[in-house]
């Protein structure tokens, strides 16, 4: 990883910026960078001023951050410093102009009658920022925004197993599916993908492993950019996923591994379900899921009458509720973690809400429950959103 090129000679840098969009740009920079580093020359946010306004950048090896904002530069060039410490600084700076000049080792930010001295750090020490191969396709950022939020939740938090903290992105034709799973459970949700041809038709589905903390916060970040471009680019034995919209880009490397197979854990049809109202079902297992030791599993009841929650785990309390429910096929008994299933139902963008069983070859024995959205009690809903989850065996 050689020095920054394009750097100015001197250290000197001079320039006046609008002071919202100044610490809009630092925030954004340093969002993605960790607490704590390692090497603390990465917590530092790279500011290059040139003609045309500033590029400001962050990377940490993992991950980079990339903006370009307007300002007017008295003198261009590059420096570098404590990035989460501007950004505290820039998002408290009273309303009016930012001046920022440097004299040899030290950043001086003037802005009203509030002024900082800050220390610069060796420029010449920093790791070039990763550079962006050619476009892969675009996305609707608000569409891949809301996909993000419902499936990153299903991901695993433990690093033990790296490959599944990510999230998968499966691009084939015309849509890209967004899957995630820590072995309780599997989420994806499909959207439009608009790749310009590239996987086309017989072309093996491409795919992207990214880290769900990482896409969360691009999630955020982008949710209302109108379209987000998406690079997947192979450079010196790394894979990198780029996402640029509104002169923003933020780079992730690629977790590497093998993402288990889970698209053949979903049934094709399933004959039994139950329909009920989203809202009074998350309610009913807030409520009765409060009596519950921690980790322990509520009992669900689907019957002809409706559905009825139990929560039997301990000797200190117990709780029941029932809340109507249209059943087809079997009656049903399913013990389900109650967070787990929350986190299902939250991501149904729908009233109504199915809960479909699965069958295994032990009659006995439950397969795991699929959620999936309602239009309204007798209509399956349209949307791609897929949820299947393990029930906990030991409380039938």
């Amino acid at each position: 990883m050689g020095a920054i090129q394009h750097l100015h000679d001197g250290r000197t840098v001079k320039f006046q910026v609008n002071r919202d969009v100044f610490s809009e740009a630092v925030s954004f920079a340093v969002k993605l960078l960790p607490q704590r580093t390692t090497l603390p020359i990465l917590s530092g946010v790279l500011i290059q001023a040139n003609d045309d306004g500033l590029v400001l950048s962050s990377f940490d090896y993992e991950v980079s951050s990339r903006t370009e904002i307007k300002a007017d530069v008295e003198e261009p060039g590059t420096v570098l410093v404590s990035g989460r410490l501007l950004a505290e600084i820039a998002g408290r700076l009273p309303n009016a102009p930012v001046k920022v000049s440097t004299e040899e080792s030290r950043i001086s930010v003037t802005c009203g009658s509030a002024s900082f001295t800050l220390l610069s750090m060796p420029v010449e020490e920093y790791p070039s920022i990763p550079e962006i191969g050619e476009q892969t396709g675009l996305v609707p950022a608000e569409e891949f925004a809301s996909a993000v939020s419902q499936v990153a939740v299903a991901a695993s938090r433990d690093d033990v197993t790296p490959v599944i903290t990510g999230v998968q992105l499966e691009v084939r034709d015309n849509n890209v599916s967004l899957v995630a799973t820590d072995r309780y459970r599997v989420a994806i949700r499909e959207i439009e993908w608009d790749g310009g041809g590239v996987a086309g038709e017989g072309v093996d589905a491409l795919t992207a492993l990214v880290p769900a903390r990482t896409l969360q916060e691009v999630g955020k970040t982008f949710g209302h950019s109108g379209n987000l471009s998406i690079a997947i680019t192979s450079r010196d034995d790394r894979e990198l996923i780029a996402f640029s919209a509104d002169r923003k880009t933020v780079t992730s490397l690629l977790i590497k591994g093998n993402f288990p197979p889970v698209r053949r854990l979903f049934p094709e049809t399933v004959d039994n379900y139950a329909v009920m109202n989203t809202a009074e079902l998350i309610e009913a297992t807030r409520r009765v899921a409060l009596v519950l030791e921690r980790e322990a599993a509520l009992r669900y009841t689907f019957t002809a009458d409706g559905l009825t929650l139990e929560a039997i785990g301990s000797e200190q309390a117990q709780a029941s509720e029932s809340i109507d429910a249209i059943l087809t096929g079997d009656e049903t008994v399913v013990s389900l973690k109650p967070q787990f299933l929350l986190d299902g139902l939250q991501a149904v963008p729908s009233e109504f809400v199915r809960i479909s069983f699965t069958k295994t070859e032990n009659p006995n024995k439950p397969g795991p429950v699929l959620i999936t959205s309602q239009t309204s009690r007798e209509q399956a809903g349209a949307d791609s959103y897929r949820y299947l989850l393990q029930p906990n065996l030991l409380l039938r």
